[in-house]
């Protein structure tokens, strides 16, 4: 499988994640992308042994986009505290049916997660294992009846953005497990990590990644930059 590198140095590898590949080893036991990565540097850089590739954080199954990985113990610690302390700018792209009543606002919302059915709902904010969720959306533009929306996440749980923007009326194309009632099967998803920027953390310099939606449908409704 060959994988997008969009920036790679001693300390950092950020690539561009396929669709439907998990990031991990999951029960499926297909090929995940942490997997094929370590194979890869320990193919290009003739390295012995096993290759230290640290995973800081994740992409659902189905999600593709910018995703970073660190290659040393000392970059993965930083980039880990970085991402407690919101630091690190994750942007993503997301096609949603209709369009929000604001054009720009921030999502609000408490998160439980049910690990047996691997599904997210949200809960009332006084819920015992309710986990605070926060997001902002802003509307790019609006097509056929689907919007085109930038999100900016400031926390990371699972499934996130979309639930919450599910949560408000406005499921993503393609989500089948939030948005069955105007899914079709077989559709993909329309979420997309598009932008990683942070300070590198061992250089100390402004990092951006950028990774654009594939021209497929409903990413073809759009140019991308």
């Amino acid at each position: 499988m060959k994988i997008s590198i969009l920036y790679e140095d001693n300390h950092l590898l950020v690539v561009e994640k396929p669709m439907n590949v998990p990031v991990q080893e999951d029960n499926s036991g297909d090929p995940d992308l942490l997997t094929i990565l370590k194979e890869d540097i320990k193919i290009r850089y003739k390295k012995p042994g096993n290759v230290y590739l640290g995973l800081v954080h994740r992409l659902d199954r189905p999600v593709g986009g910018a995703l970073v990985f660190a290659k040393t113990s000392k970059a993965a610690s930083r980039l880990s505290d970085m991402l407690r302390r919101n630091v690190i700018e994750r942007k993503y792209l997301a096609v949603v049916h209709g369009t929000p009543d604001q054009e720009k606002g921030q999502l609000v919302h408490y998160l439980l997660k049910d690990k047996r059915r691997n599904k997210v709902s949200v809960v009332s904010r006084d819920h015992p294992k309710g986990k605070k969720a926060v997001l902002d959306y802003e509307v790019l533009d609006t097509k056929e009846g689907l919007s085109l929306l930038s999100v900016k996440l400031h926390t990371g749980r699972p499934h996130q953005i979309r639930v919450q923007l599910s949560h408000i009326g406005h499921p993503i194309f393609g989500d089948q497990k939030y948005g069955q009632h105007l899914t079709k099967p077989g559709q993909q998803i329309a979420l997309w990590s598009y932008s990683l920027e942070l300070e590198h953390p061992v250089r100390k310099e402004p990092l951006r990644t950028i990774s654009t939606p594939p021209k497929r449908k409903p990413w073809d409704m759009w140019e991308f930059v």
